[in-house]
């Protein structure tokens, strides 16, 4: 086939051998998007039946686009040799990359833009020079393949990203003379009822991690599985986390914008991280501070409080490596107060009926944020309760109690301890 020739006729009837093949094929495709198979399983699962029905692939490709803060995309290869599918991700600037822009993929989009539907491109490697017109086909060609396919669904309405933008396959094979007409029939015919399984995998994907990305990975998947009924909620017992941002009033109002919000972006990362690996979930973030808890098991009383004031040593020092690399840049710095309690929450939705929060409730909550207002007063960064340093013990820093303490809407004075972190845990 010429290069830019059309694709082969449709397929004209489903009483032959290969009409059965597409039906088989079809049928299948369907009743794996309906039972919820991952990409990975499609993908891998298309091409060990592809392979069964007779069709020489030795590589298959499959990649979508993605909506997600940290990542553009995702992609499949499978290849015959390892009987396996190969999972990669992609992330945000993958599209500005060389090994992107050399691929045949910006083209068909391009040609999708243009208004083509489903572009379609078909190289048979092993004709010459000519028909390998992008660096990814020498690659191919070298590696033994004579025949390449490639081509792109689009899923949804222009600028709808809600399920990704849509998906793209390459399929190369290494048997002479290359792919039949009848293995490029079945491939066409067989890929839409493949691309509607994996849209409905992607949508479940898309909303998963979005849910989780804003709402916080615990949040996002309990309403992803369900909780969403106004008014419910648990009781938990929880070591609350309250850090904010000391000044941050003055320091955006001297500040530009962009360069306060990169400093937010910084400090939320240096805090967060702290949480990742110790059970720490963040709740919220307001404005310039956050709220996050550590679900207290059964037996884990002690272990919790210590891992909440373990994380807290590393953010502090986070914190203060951020300071130094930003002051030595010019760029403004931050002070973090923090402090941490424990108590019994209400752990769920609250809320308008049409306008719904998760999130934790309790007096608990009320008086670890009234506590963070006194770091600054007490001159010491982090402010622990009573009953988190009765729980924690050692835990690779010191505390000191600072007395009993006033806390704004709290009838009993609150014993307060500074907490002095030891070196990076």
């Amino acid at each position: 086939m010429a290069i830019g020739a059309p694709p082969l006729p449709p397929l004209r009837s489903f009483d032959d051998a290969l009409g059965r093949r597409v039906v088989a094929m079809h049928i299948w495709a369907v009743g794996e998007g309906l039972r919820g198979a991952s990409a990975r399983e499609l993908l891998g699962g298309f091409c060990d039946r592809l392979v069964s029905e007779g069709v020489p692939l030795s590589r298959a490709y499959a990649a979508m686009e993605t909506l997600h803060p940290q990542w553009s995309g995702f992609g499949f290869t499978w290849r015959r040799e390892f009987k396996a599918t190969a999972p990669e991700q992609y992330g945000r600037d993958f599209l500005r990359s060389a090994e992107w822009l050399a691929s045949p993929v910006p083209e068909l989009i391009r040609r999708a833009d243009a208004g083509e539907q489903t572009p379609f491109m078909r190289r048979r490697l092993a004709a010459g020079p000519n028909e390998r017109d992008f660096p990814l086909l020498d690659q191919l060609f070298a590696e033994g393949a004579t025949d390449y396919f490639t081509q792109l669904f689009a899923f949804g309405k222009e600028h709808d990203r809600s399920q990704g933008s849509g998906v793209v396959y390459s399929f190369a094979t290494d048997r002479p003379g290359g792919f039949s007409d009848d293995d490029v029939v079945l491939l066409e015919a067989a890929l839409p009822a493949l691309s509607l399984a994996l849209k409905s995998y992607a949508g479940h994907v898309i909303a998963s991690g979005l849910l989780q990305a804003y709402l916080g990975e615990d949040v996002g998947r309990r309403i992803h599985a369900g909780s969403v009924e106004r008014g419910s909620v648990e009781s938990l017992r929880a070591v609350l986390w309250y850090a904010d941002i000391r000044g941050f009033t003055q320091l955006a109002d001297a500040a530009p914008g962009p360069l306060v919000i990169e400093l937010l972006d910084e400090v939320f990362e240096a805090l967060t991280a702290a949480l990742r690996g110790r059970g720490g979930q963040v709740l919220k973030f307001l404005g310039d501070g956050m709220l996050a808890a550590f679900a207290v098991g059964p037996t884990s009383l002690g272990e919790t409080c210590r891992g909440a004031l373990e994380a807290a040593t590393d953010a502090m020092h986070e914190i203060e490596a951020l300071n130094t690399a930003r002051r030595a840049a010019g760029k403004p710095v931050a002070a973090v107060d923090l402090a941490i309690h424990i108590g019994d929450v209400l752990y769920g939705n609250v809320g308008a009926t049409d306008r719904l929060d998760f999130t934790v409730i309790g007096p608990a909550v009320n008086e670890v944020a009234r506590m963070e207002t006194l770091c600054a007063k007490l001159g010491v960064p982090v402010l622990v309760s009573a009953p988190v340093a009765a729980a924690a013990k050692e835990a690779g820093g010191q505390l000191r109690s600072l007395g009993p303490h006033a806390l704004r809407g709290v009838k009993e004075p609150r014993e307060l301890f500074g907490w002095t972190p030891a070196a990076s845990l």
